[in-house]
C-alpha cells in the first residue's frame, strides 16, 4: 500500500469530550446488568474534515472544540431515557453523528461507554461494535538479529480490541472466551501458529480463529504497550508508534491580537501509523524499535525545541505541523501513511489515513 503525498494526503480534525449520564437499556432481558438504571462516564472522539469548520489558522482545533461541546451539551448529568427509548452505544452514536454533522455527511466519531466496550461509526454512518480484552502472556521473538531485546524471554500485559459490525458486545465476549482460555498466562510461542508471536502475527493469528464463526469480523487490533500496537482486517496489516513532544510554538498566520500569535507552549501527543507488507522471515511490518531510532532524529527538532524556527516549517498550527511531520518522516519512514498529532486535551489533527 504506498503512502500518501503530503499534497494530497487528506486533513481530520479530531476532538474527545467526556459526559456522565445514566441510562436503562429495556429492550436487554431483565436479568442482564443493563436493563435496569445504571451510569456510564461516556467518552467520544470524532472526526470532520479540517476545511468543514472555517476556522482562522491557529483555530482550528479550538473550533472542533467547540463543536463537540454544543453536541454533549444536552446529555452531561441526564437520563438519556428521556432524548432515547433505547440508549444503548449504537442509538446514541447515531444520534450523536448527526449532532456532529457538517455540511452534508455525518461524522466519524467513536463512542465508548466503558475504556474496554463501545461503537464505532465511520463517515458513512457504518456502526461497528468493539470490545477490548486483556491477558498477560510471556514471548520471545526468535527470528530476530542477536542482541536484540525482543529475542530474549519476556512479556507484556496484552490488548486485544475486537471490531465488528451487527454483534453486540456479549457476543464479542462469547467469541473471545475459548480464545482467551488458550492465551492468558502462557508462553505464546507454545502455542501452535505462533512460534513467531509478534504483534502483527497475533492479530492475524486471533483473526483466522474469529473469522469463520464471525463473519462480521473488520480488524483485531494488538496492543503490546500504551504507546505501539498493530491491527489486521483480514487483507492489510497497520502499526503505530506514539511519542510525547513538548514544544514552544507561535502561529505566524493567526489573527493579530490572537493569543495562538503570542509565543507559547504546547505538549503534543505523536502517533505515528505506518502500513506495508508482513516481513514473512521477521512477522512485522516495521520494527517498533527501528521506528523509534529513524524518527529519532526528527523527535529531537521538535521535541523541546521552538518549532517557529524550524526550516521549510510554514507555521506551528497543528494542521500545520501534523503534515509536515508526515512529510519529514517519509524519506526514512517509507512505510509511514498517517501522523495524529493531538494537543494535550486530546483534540488535534489527523494527516494522511485515518487511524
Amino acid at each position: 500500500m504506498s503512502s500518501p503525498t503530503p499534497d494530497s494526503a487528506p486533513s481530520l480534525l479530531s476532538a474527545r469530550g467526556r459526559f456522565e449520564a445514566a441510562r436503562r437499556l429495556p429492550r436487554l432481558p431483565g436479568s442482564h446488568r443493563e436493563h435496569g438504571l445504571h451510569g456510564h462516564g461516556f467518552v467520544l472522539r470524532a472526526h470532520v474534515p479540517v476545511s468543514a469548520l472555517g476556522s482562522a489558522p491557529g483555530r482550528e482545533v479550538q473550533a472542533m472544540r467547540e463543536h463537540l461541546a454544543r453536541a454533549l451539551d444536552p446529555l452531561g448529568y441526564t437520563d438519556l431515557n428521556g432524548l432515547l427509548e433505547h440508549p444503548d452505544d449504537a442509538s446514541l452514536a447515531a444520534w450523536l453523528a448527526e449532532r456532529l454533522r457538517v455540511g452534508s455527511a455525518p461524522a466519524a466519531l467513536e463512542l465508548r461507554s466503558t475504556p474496554f466496550q463501545g461503537v464505532r461509526s465511520d463517515a458513512q454512518g457504518e456502526l461497528l461494535s468493539l470490545r477490548r480484552y486483556r491477558f498477560q502472556a510471556a514471548h520471545f521473538l526468535p527470528r530476530v538479529p542477536a542482541g536484540h531485546k525482543c529475542g530474549r524471554m519476556h512479556g507484556h500485559g496484552f490488548e486485544v480490541e475486537l471490531c465488528a459490525a451487527q454483534v453486540d458486545h456479549d457476543t464479542l465476549d462469547a467469541h473471545w472466551a475459548p480464545l482467551a482460555a488458550r492465551l492468558d498466562h502462557v508462553l505464546l510461542n507454545d502455542i501452535e501458529g505462533l512460534d513467531n508471536p509478534t504483534s502483527e502475527v497475533l492479530a492475524a493469528w486471533i483473526w483466522e480463529r474469529l473469522r469463520p464463526s464471525l463473519d462480521t469480523l473488520r480488524s483485531v487490533a494488538v496492543f503490546e504497550t500504551g504507546s505501539s500496537g498493530a491491527r489486521y482486517d483480514g487483507r492489510d496489516y497497520r502499526i503505530w508508534k506514539e511519542f510525547s513532544l513538548d514544544s514552544a510554538v507561535r502561529v505566524r498566520r493567526a489573527p493579530q491580537g490572537s493569543a495562538q500569535a503570542r509565543l507559547h507552549g504546547q505538549t503534543f501527543r505523536l502517533r505515528l501509523g505506518l502500513s506495508a507488507p508482513l516481513d514473512r522471515v521477521l512477522g512485522w511490518v516495521v520494527d517498533f524499535g527501528d521506528v523509534k531510532t529513524l524518527f529519532r532524529p526528527l523527535f529531537e527538532r521538535l521535541d523541546h525545541q521552538p518549532l517557529y524556527e524550524i526550516d521549510g516549517l510554514d507555521d506551528t498550527d497543528t494542521p500545520t505541523l501534523a503534515h509536515w511531520i508526515l512529510r519529514a518522516c517519509q524519506p526514512q519512514l517509507a512505510a509511514i501513511d498517517a501522523v495524529r498529532l493531538l494537543e494535550a486535551d486530546g483534540c488535534g489533527v489527523v494527516a494522511g489515513r485515518a487511524f
